[in-house]
């Protein structure tokens, strides 16, 4: 992938329904290379899908947070099966250093966040946790 694919992502997260013209001229490049790059890219696999986001999707959880968790020994593999069934839950991430698990919550009010970081902090295994409230996205894939 080089430079001008980077580009053409760019104008593609900013708006995936831009016509091939209107690409090729915010790219300064011509149809048919917008087009040839665009499949390329789809055939090799960096460009996995296109997707839709909706209106309710953006309204759906007024309250977010993201939770660091901190597991002690090998229950990492039953919290997160256990996370899995919350419906709070929005996203599980793996991830390295202090933290063993990222998680994604989303709730209509304050109270159901604080009802469900609770139920979390009382997982067995779950020995430490870091809440942060997300005030405001942007930029969103």
């Amino acid at each position: 992938m080089d430079k001008t694919d980077e580009r053409l992502i760019a104008a593609l997260r900013h708006d995936a329904r831009a016509s091939l013209s209107d690409l090729a001229a915010q790219l300064g490049l011509s149809r048919t290379t917008v087009r040839a790059r665009l499949e390329k890219l789809i055939r090799t696999g960096d460009i996995v899908g296109f997707t839709v986001v909706l209106k309710e999707d953006t309204i759906r959880d007024p309250v977010r947070g993201l939770m660091m968790i901190g597991i002690e020994g090998r229950g990492a593999g039953r919290i997160t099966r256990q996370l899995q069934g919350m419906r709070e839950v929005r996203a599980i991430h793996t991830t390295n250093g202090r933290w063993d698990l990222i998680v994604e919550l989303g709730t209509e009010t304050l109270e159901d966040l604080d009802a469900a970081l609770a139920r979390i902090r009382s997982l067995e295994g779950v020995s430490t946790s870091e809440t942060n409230l997300l005030l405001a996205t942007k930029k969103s894939t």
